[in-house]
């Protein structure tokens, strides 16, 4: 559909619309932010502009002159044991979904084109502002700061645009209006004037994870507003400051528009108050966007039952090793994978099989303890310099992941132990090496759940076809959200991708190079499936997207 008279921004910005509807046609390589942090892409004052920026929001109050404000919470604690006391509006429920409620008509009757040319003007602003958006997710989820400024700033921005392009696309698949003549036999056709309207659902609720605030967040948030929602964000009581500082842009940008900023508002709150679950749950609420947990993404699935639900939860990703033809490069790319933010990310690989007598490589055969320690070694290698090995491994973003490191230690025979290191610059922050264990097939007891952080399964089986039936009962009993294999032989591989395609996981074959397990590219990688217990949508297809609006019709005789 399309308004006879669109928002000045929708002229603005619709050749990056254009070009993006046609990336997520075509599937090939585009991005829309750049991810180099060099100062010959973005300026010389712009990191220190965003570093200054930053550091102003420590210890103050994080005012964003919303309705409800009853009091300042705060709570986040720096992996990198930098001092935050960054303090947020605490907000009334009642007061804060009536004024998104109040917001909504105007900006459902704007139109998909304004609605979509306001949404990339606040994508714009944040990236002009992503230096300050980095530093935020860097000091509050513990990732090293390239990472942060990648998947936290241009890597977000690229996957809300997608979601953004989706939604358009599904919003103006009918036209807005049509003339329909029916032939009347004898005298006059039968003539009606017909009207086809984008109605929002309500009031969307964004619920934000501690170690990816932005990255995971931007697609529903950026979903929901351009389908005509409003949109409330709760962060992780650990990672509110990137979330609020997105608030903040947005409804800079909806005002300077002439829209009421209140179509996006922040609800903090301090750890354990259990603000999601009241929010979840209100009428007013009608979509729902989390990533976390699996017990509280089944519970909100179970009783957040007035709205479309969409939930990134657990898995235990997977690695079936049959054979290789690049030994150090399979080692280096699996070890890769392991060190990246501390096995912190959800698509990090947790358990890889590998048949008790070994497989077959370019050098001859490797032993299952050959296997492993080439990948225990390459881990160890990317880990052994301090000021290096932090700038993959980052921090740890909470003690849960410290206690879950400790218990893991007990599960199996420790290829890889994980140790404590100094970060050189930050002589606070919390660092931990990967833990490699390796354990039988019979095991699975153990690997068959996830252990979310550095913490990793080398698990001997009989064979490749038994490495398979593992890897179809563990994905199949609790998902995955990414899964790979390295073979020589065409028919494992395609074995592989038939038991990936059955339980519904997102397979990569034969990395070596400079493409990882763990890392996808929007407009062409698909995030989760929505196909197994890890998540029930995908970032981003057609489904992320259609039911946050519904077509409504008037029709009258011409």
């Amino acid at each position: 559909m399309s308004e006879p008279h669109p928002h000045p921004l929708y002229g603005k910005h619709a050749a990056t619309l254009d070009r993006a509807l046609t990336a997520i046609r075509e599937r090939a390589y585009w991005s829309a932010f750049n991810e180099s942090p060099s100062p010959r892409v973005h300026g010389e004052d712009a990191a220190p502009r965003g570093k200054a920026a930053f550091e102003a929001y420590l210890d103050a109050n994080f005012s964003l002159d919303q309705p409800g404000t009853t009091g300042w919470v705060g709570g986040e604690k720096s992996p990198f044991g930098v001092p935050l006391d960054v303090r947020y509006p605490r907000p009334d429920v009642d007061a804060l979904l009536g004024a998104a409620t109040a917001a909504m008509p105007a900006w459902r009757d704007a139109g998909p084109q304004t609605r979509a040319g306001v949404c990339l003007e606040i994508l714009t602003r944040l990236s002009e502002n992503v230096f300050e958006l980095a530093h935020a997710v860097q000091f509050t989820s513990g990732q090293a700061f390239v990472m942060a400024f990648q998947a936290g700033g241009a890597h977000a921005l690229d996957r809300a645009l997608e979601a953004l392009a989706y939604a358009y696309a599904e919003m103006t698949r009918i036209p807005a209006s049509a003339r329909w003549e029916k032939p009347a036999g004898k005298g006059e056709p039968l003539r009606m004037d017909k009207t086809w309207h984008v109605v929002p659902r309500g009031v969307g609720l964004v619920i934000g994870c501690n170690t990816f605030p932005t990255w995971n967040s931007y697609p529903g948030l950026f979903a929901s507003l351009v389908t005509g929602n409003a949109v409330v964000v709760k962060p992780h009581p650990g990672a509110v400051l990137p979330l609020a500082v997105t608030v903040k842009y947005a409804r800079e940008v909806l005002a300077e528009a002439g829209f009421d900023p209140n179509l996006v508002t922040l609800a903090a709150e301090a750890p354990s108050e259990g603000l999601a679950s009241v929010l979840a749950l209100r009428p007013e609420v009608r979509i729902v966007d989390f990533t976390g947990s699996t017990e509280y993404g089944d519970w909100l699935e179970a009783n957040a039952r007035q709205a479309a639900v969409y939930t990134e939860k657990a898995g235990v990703n997977t690695v079936v090793v049959d054979s290789t033809d690049d030994f150090a490069g399979m080692c280096n790319n699996i070890a890769f994978s392991l060190v990246l933010y501390s096995g912190q990310m959800c698509t990090t690989p947790q358990n890889i099989l590998v048949p008790r007598e070994g497989i077959a490589t370019e050098g001859g055969h490797k032993s299952f303890d050959e296997v492993a320690e080439g990948i225990g070694a390459a881990v160890g290698k990317l880990t052994g310099d301090p000021a290096r090995g932090v700038e993959l491994t980052g921090a740890i973003v909470n003690e849960g992941v410290l206690e879950r490191l400790e218990r893991a230690r007990g599960l199996g025979k420790v290829v890889l132990d994980s140790r404590a290191v100094v970060h050189p610059t930050f002589g606070d922050a919390v660092v931990r090496t990967p833990l490699i264990l390796a354990l039988d097939a019979d095991g699975e007891q153990a690997y068959g759940n996830e252990w979310f952080g550095p913490i990793s399964f080398l698990v001997s089986t009989d064979s490749t076809e038994h490495s398979l039936e593992v890897f179809r009962r563990t994905v199949g009993r609790r998902g995955a959200l990414t899964a790979a294999v390295y073979s020589r032989d065409d028919k494992v591989l395609d074995d592989v991708e038939r038991a990936a395609l059955d339980v519904g996981v997102h397979l990569s074959a034969n990395l070596t190079g400079g493409v990882f397990v763990n890392q996808s590219a929007a407009f062409s990688d698909f995030h989760g499936s929505g196909a197994n217990a890890a998540a029930n949508a995908a970032l981003t297809d057609g489904a992320y997207v259609a039911s946050r609006f519904r077509i409504v019709q008037s029709r009258r005789h011409s």
